[in-house]
């Protein structure tokens, strides 16, 4: 390689580094000032308000199926593996499991991140092209709060919210199945379904829900409150805000846990 072929190339190195380091700083005080409108009054309770019921209620239809879904496939792939070894009497126990420590969580999120991200991103972005919050900023409206701080606080309250219903969903349809080829009560199978979750599983599960429903919002709204370039920004940042959003969720998902195990130990 050549020295003339050489210098573009570390010049692009040393942006892209640059530019990272920068994307960074400028997310942290984009956080932070996200905690310092949150106590600050007014609040905007209405807007709060609304916003949990758009991600809330009208995700339910989604989360329903998904986590219906999601119940029933896992206890019909899970049957034969317990059969060779004739314990299909533990199939309550692993699919509680699986749901109440892993599914429920990641699937509410993810489901969450495609459908809430994407709106929150395009909406704000849309916004911001249009001169939008401008204005509202010369109309003496703080869009910061408004906008950015209700949809987070929204995100963080139902994600959780979401995840539980998910949970009891995805239980629902497992308990179909069993029923269906082992005549299990519906008492008998929620009695044997939390014979081995503890306390720690669920917290930790309302963990994982809150720091998702939390990066959720704070990405879709840095995003689109950062959008620009017309209409091909708000394109990029609602692609960008599902992308990263699930990126973080499953590097969360991993030190979530990670965490939980030392918890377990000690």
């Amino acid at each position: 390689m050549s020295l003339n072929q050489a210098e573009p190339r570390k010049y692009f190195i040393s942006k892209g580094i640059d530019q990272f380091f920068t994307d960074i700083y400028l997310t942290f005080r984009f956080v932070m000032r996200f905690f310092k409108e949150l106590v600050k009054p007014p609040y905007e309770f209405q807007e709060i308000i609304r916003q949990c019921y758009y991600i809330g209620f009208k995700s339910l239809s989604l989360i329903t199926l998904t986590g219906f879904i999601t119940g029933l496939v896992f206890t019909k792939q899970s049957r034969p593996s317990l059969a060779e070894f004739g314990a299909t009497s533990w199939l309550p126990s692993l699919v509680t499991i699986a749901i109440i420590k892993a599914l429920a969580p990641l699937v509410t999120a993810l489901i969450a991140a495609g459908r809430v991200g994407s709106n929150i991103g395009a909406e704000l972005g849309s916004m911001k092209v249009t001169e939008q919050i401008d204005a509202m900023e010369v109309s003496a409206i703080n869009p910061f709060k408004f906008l950015v701080v209700s949809r987070v606080v929204a995100t963080t309250l139902m994600i959780p919210v979401l995840m539980a219903y998910t949970g009891f969903i995805g239980l629902l349809g497992s308990y179909l199945d069993v029923h269906a080829n082992e005549l299990t009560s519906f008492a008998t199978f929620f009695e044997k379904a939390f014979e081995k979750i503890s306390f720690l599983d669920i917290w930790s599960s309302i963990a994982k829900a809150v720091t998702y429903g939390f990066t959720i919002g704070v990405v879709g709204c840095y995003k689109g409150y950062n959008a620009s370039q017309g209409t091909e920004g708000v394109g990029r940042a609602a692609n960008s805000s599902v992308v990263l959003s699930m990126f973080l969720i499953f590097i969360e998902e991993v030190l979530i846990v990670q965490i939980t195990n030392w918890i377990r130990v000690f």
